[in-house]
This record gives structure tokens, C-alpha cells and sequence, in this order.
């Protein structure tokens, strides 16, 4: 088995939790930026909890990691999992998610949480 492969069990539990199309589009966006909770709100109108939840799966698969700047916490793509390369590959075929940030910053809530 090479470096780089994953097992098949892994690899279906990585994309069961990509089969979720609020997670996917979130590490869509982590690939390129870092974002806070409060950014994901805003941007998927949905409530705080329900978007910590999110964060909280993929954080377990060890797919985000988190960086506290002040009292603010602030999520990224994990790009030393395992699992990255297979992931970056399901993420090629995506489009880019960086206009959600634009939107964002237009209606003045881009990293509303700093």
C-alpha cells in the first residue's frame, strides 16, 4: 500500500461526510480561505449550532483544524490529512465558492467576528 493510499472504509466515510452539500461547499471555501463560524452563518442563513455541528464532523475526520486569534476561532482546510489528496481531487471538479466571500464582504460581513 502506498503513502498516499487511503482504505476504502476511510475513504467512504470521507465522502459520506463530503455527501453533505452545506460540508462540501464549506471546505469548497476553506480550500482558498479561512473563515469563523459567524461567516458560514451568514452565508448558509442557517444557525450557529447547526453550522458548529458541521464543523464538528469534519474537524473529527481530521479534515479542518481550528486556530483561536482572540476569542475568535477560526477554521482552515487541514491540508497534512490523509485524506487531503483525496478530497483536493473531489474538489477539483467543483466550482470556485469564492463569490459567497464576496457577497459577504459587500454586505460588510466578512470575518464579522474579529
Amino acid at each position: 500500500m502506498s503513502e498516499s493510499t487511503v482504505e476504502l472504509e476511510s475513504a467512504a466515510s470521507i465522502l459520506k461526510l463530503l455527501g453533505d452539500k452545506t460540508r462540501l461547499t464549506m471546505i469548497k471555501m476553506l480550500d482558498t480561505h479561512d473563515a469563523c463560524v459567524c461567516e458560514f452563518v451568514a452565508i448558509f442563513k442557517t444557525s450557529q449550532p447547526a453550522i458548529s455541528q458541521h464543523i464538528r464532523k469534519l474537524k473529527d475526520a481530521g479534515l479542518v483544524r481550528e486556530t483561536r486569534r482572540g476569542q475568535w476561532i477560526i477554521y482552515s482546510l487541514n491540508k497534512e490529512s490523509l485524506f487531503y489528496p483525496l478530497v483536493q481531487d473531489v474538489l477539483h471538479h467543483l466550482p470556485n465558492q469564492d463569490f459567497r466571500l464576496k457577497e459577504l464582504e459587500e454586505q460588510g460581513l466578512r470575518i464579522s467576528c474579529e
